[in-house]
């Protein structure tokens, strides 16, 4: 049976994670209102069913959620408080659902500096990539007040299969998602070091990757992304530059404690490699590229089919 339209929500960023968050909260019944710097990106989510917005201004004025999925502070800041933002035309009582990675100090002053417009705020950083996005199985790290949990609890629970309440303000959620970045950017250059090794001492990659992918060396990324390699499919699901920043953020975070992150540091430096050598844009896989006196496989080419 399907569900009853629900009240208006707003999505701001239909990028990869965005717009399989959108579609979650189409098919749970919300009018879902999107946003896009790439304005035919919100006009074609559109046509399914939903409203395309010009503006986050524009949105805002329709929905008492707004959820910002865009890459960084700097583009929430623009949503929120550029020209045509949508702080000034948020509702008081509203509540703005940011699942950007950030530093949870800036996190902590963006709860403070919406709470001054009468806004309520949740700290929401997302994991799980495009695939969990589009089937509404994204993992949501979240802190924030009771108030704004009870106004977008049902809507994060459509986005997610696991929503964290991690603390009843902001910081907690940023937190705990820079360390997962930790994780998830030391294992990406581990598992690119790790193939590298592989093909300059002459082991087949394919049987290199089937071996460990039934072994105690395995990880997720390393099941994830080295198919990228081996495809030689460098289509930028999360990006070399990506991690430049998630690492950099890492590396902000200790620093403010001065706390040692020695494998952090290296694999930061990585992908810094990775991004001034010209893969800036590629998929974060690419990390591979740094490492010199191998031949990475070839694109594989797709046998002619006989008339």
């Amino acid at each position: 049976m399907q569900n009853a339209k629900k009240s208006p929500i707003g999505l701001i960023g239909l990028g990869a994670m965005g717009r399989g968050m959108a579609e979650s909260l189409r098919r749970a019944g919300y009018e879902v209102h999107v946003c896009d710097v790439r304005h035919e990106a919100a006009k074609s989510f559109a046509e399914g069913g939903g409203v395309a917005h010009a503006t986050p201004a524009e949105l805002a004025m329709h929905c008492s959620i707004v959820v910002s999925v865009v890459v960084n502070a700097d583009q929430t800041e623009q949503v929120l408080f550029g020209e045509n933002g949508a702080a000034k035309a948020m509702k008081k009582g509203s509540v703005f659902v940011m699942c950007s990675t950030v530093t949870p100090a800036w996190s902590v002053k963006l709860e403070e500096r919406l709470s001054e417009l009468g806004l309520l705020y949740l700290d929401a950083p997302i994991s799980g990539g495009a695939a969990k996005a589009n089937l509404g199985q994204i993992t949501m790290m979240t802190a924030g007040t009771p108030q704004a949990y009870d106004l977008c609890n049902d809507a994060l629970n459509a986005m997610s299969s696991k929503v964290y309440r991690l603390g009843d303000k902001a910081g907690s959620g940023s937190k705990v998602k820079v360390i997962n970045q930790l994780l998830a950017g030391v294992h990406i250059a581990a598992a690119a070091e790790a193939m590298a090794l592989g093909i300059r001492e002459g082991v087949d990659p394919e049987s290199l990757y089937e071996v460990i992918t039934h072994s105690a060396g395995n990880s997720w990324m390393f099941e994830n992304r080295m198919p990228h390699v081996l495809e030689s499919d460098y289509t930028p699901l999360s990006a070399v530059d990506i991690f430049v920043k998630d690492l950099g953020l890492v590396l902000d975070m200790a620093r403010t404690t001065k706390f040692p992150l020695p494998l952090s540091s290296t694999a930061h430096q990585m992908f810094m490699q990775a991004s001034s050598a010209g893969f800036a844009k590629e998929d974060d896989s690419a990390v591979i590229k740094i490492f010199p006196g191998i031949e990475l496989p070839k694109p594989k080419t797709k046998a002619k089919s006989k008339a």
